[in-house]
C-alpha cells in the first residue's frame, strides 16, 4: 500500500474537559477500559498503516508514557483474562513504529500536520483526529485504495442533518456521487452557518494526504483566528481539483465535549460481549 504512515493529533490541552485534563490527556481518557487513543490506533494498524505519528505537547507527558512499550503491562492485562487487548497493546512499539512529534503552539490542524512531516517524510499519509471513534477500519481502507487508484488527497465525509453542519466543515461536490460513495470536491467552508451551508455533507475526522499537503501548508496564511486550516489547504486542492471524498456511512462516534465522550463510552460498552449485557440491565432498571 502507498498509505503506510498515520498521523494523530493530540496537542489539544482538552480544555472543555477540565479539571480531568490537568492531569490525564483527554486522548486517554477510556472509553470503558480502552483510552481512545488505542481505539484509533486499532484502527489506523487494521488499515494497514506500519507507522503511527502521535504529534503531541511537552505539556501531555501521558501521551508519551502511554505509547511506550511495556512488557509488565502486557503481562499484567493478559493474566486478567483480556488476552486480546493484551496483543494490541503489545504490537505497538514491536510490530508498529511508533513517533513522536511536538506541536510547540496551538495553531491549528493545519499547522499540527505540518509539525509531522519530518517524521512522515515525501509519502502519503493517513490523518485520523482521535476525538472521533469509527466502528472499524473500512472507511480508511476505501480511502487508501482511492489515494493509490487515483493520486489524489481523500476526505472522509458523511450526511448529517441541515441542523448540525455549523459544527464542521462542509463541502460542495459536483453533485455527482459514485457507486461506492465517491464524490469530487469542489469547495470546503469551514462550519458555515445553517443558512449559508452549501450542503449537507460534512467532514469527519479521517483523511488520506497526499504529500503535496505539506507543502500547501508552507504556505498558508493563518486564519484570522492565527490558526492554520487545514480546510484552507483542502480547498486549494479542491480548486485544483487533486481532492476527492467519499460519503460514508460508517458508525462514528464524537468524543470532542464531556457529552459526546459520555454517549460514546455507554453505545460502545453496550457493543461489548463482557460487559455490554450488564450495562444494558444497569440502565433499564435506572432508567425504568
Amino acid at each position: 500500500m502507498a498509505m503506510r504512515t498515520a498521523v494523530i493529533p493530540a496537542a489539544g490541552l482538552g480544555t472543555r474537559f477540565l479539571p480531568a485534563t490537568k492531569a490525564v490527556p483527554k486522548e486517554l481518557m477510556p472509553i470503558f477500559d480502552t483510552p481512545a487513543l488505542q481505539l484509533v490506533m486499532d484502527e489506523a494498524i487494521g488499515a494497514g498503516v506500519e507507522h503511527i505519528v502521535v504529534v503531541s505537547n511537552v505539556a501531555k507527558p501521558g501521551i508519551e508514557e502511554y505509547l511506550k512499550p511495556s512488557a509488565d503491562t502486557v503481562a499484567r492485562v493478559r493474566k486478567s483474562g483480556r488476552t486480546e487487548l493484551a496483543d494490541r497493546l503489545e504490537r505497538i512499539g514491536k510490530d508498529v513504529r511508533v513517533s513522536v512529534a511536538y506541536q510547540d503552539q496551538p495553531r491549528g490542524l493545519g499547522h499540527a500536520v505540518s509539525c509531522a512531516r519530518q517524521a512522515v517524510g515525501d509519502e502519503a499519509f493517513a490523518l485520523l483526529l482521535p476525538d472521533e471513534i469509527m466502528g472499524d477500519s473500512s472507511l480508511l481502507l476505501q480511502m487508501a485504495q482511492m489515494h493509490n487508484e487515483t493520486g489524489k488527497t481523500i476526505v472522509g465525509l458523511k450526511r448529517v442533518p441541515k441542523n448540525e453542519v455549523s459544527a464542521y466543515g462542509v463541502i460542495t461536490t459536483t453533485g455527482t456521487t459514485g457507486e461506492h460513495g465517491e464524490v469530487t470536491i469542489t469547495g470546503v467552508v469551514e462550519k458555515p452557518s445553517v443558512e449559508e451551508a452549501p450542503s449537507d455533507i460534512i467532514i469527519i475526522g479521517r483523511y488520506v494526504l497526499a504529500p503535496d499537503m505539506f507543502d500547501i501548508l508552507e504556505t498558508l496564511a493563518p486564519a484570522p483566528s492565527g490558526e492554520i486550516q487545514l480546510t484552507d489547504a483542502l480547498l486549494i486542492g479542491a480548486n485544483s481539483r487533486t481532492v476527492d471524498g467519499v460519503v460514508s456511512d460508517i458508525e462514528r462516534h464524537d468524543t470532542g465535549t464531556p457529552m459526546g465522550w459520555l454517549q460514546s463510552v455507554i453505545e460502545l460498552t453496550l457493543k461489548r460481549e463482557d460487559a455490554g449485557a450488564e450495562l444494558r440491565t444497569w440502565l433499564k432498571g435506572t432508567l425504568s
